[in-house]
C-alpha cells in the first residue's frame, strides 16, 4: 500500500529513489526484471536503495547509469515527491524523479544491466497500467501521471 503522508507506525527499513525517464512525446522507459530477483519477470523503473551518506538525487542519478548507461543531468531531474510504502513485512520511502529527454535515446545507447533487467521499453503510462508491473508501480504512475487503469 501506498501513502501520500507516513501512516501511523510507519517503520521504514531503507529508503529508494526512482526516476521516470520519459520521451517527449510523453513513454515511459520501463526495465523488466530478470526472473531470479525478487518479483521477476516484472516491469518498472530504475529504482535502487539509497546508500548510506547519498542523498535521493545522487543515488537516483547513479542507479539509472548503472541499469541503463545513461548519463542524466542532474540540472534536467526534477524531484515529483516522496510516498509511503507499507507491504507486510517491509515499510520504505520511495522518492520520485522526472528526466524528459529531449530526444528518446537510440536503443543502441542503452545498456540494460543484465544480471538485473532482460529488457526495456518505452510505453505511454495508460498502457503500463496493463502490463505486469512490480508491487505498488501501478498506483504511483496513476498517481504521478492524473490517469486511472482501463476497465474492462
Amino acid at each position: 500500500m501506498i501513502y501520500k503522508t507516513a501512516p501511523p507506525r510507519f517503520s521504514p527499513s531503507f529508503e529508494v529513489a526512482s526516476c521516470y525517464l520519459e520521451e517527449v512525446h510523453g513513454k515511459i522507459l520501463l526495465l523488466l526484471r530478470q526472473n531470479h530477483k525478487p518479483k521477476g519477470g516484472t516491469w518498472g523503473l530504475s529504482v535502487g536503495k539509497i546508500d548510506s551518506g547519498e542523498t535521493p538525487c545522487e543515488a537516483v542519478l547513479r542507479e539509472v547509469y548503472e541499469e541503463t548507461a545513461l548519463e542524466l543531468d542532474v540540472n534536467e531531474l526534477s524531484y515529483i515527491g516522496r510516498l509511503y510504502v507499507r507491504q507486510p513485512k517491509l515499510h520504505f520511502v520511495y522518492h520520485m524523479f522526472r528526466h524528459t529527454f529531449k530526444k528518446r535515446p537510440l536503443k543502441k545507447n542503452i545498456h540494460i544491466h543484465p544480471e538485473e533487467h532482460k529488457d526495456f521499453c518505452w510505453v505511454r503510462p495508460q498502457e503500463a497500467l496493463l502490463l505486469p508491473l512490480i508491487s505498488d508501480l501501478g498506483a504511483c504512475i496513476e498517481l504521478t501521471h492524473g490517469i486511472k487503469r482501463p476497465t474492462s
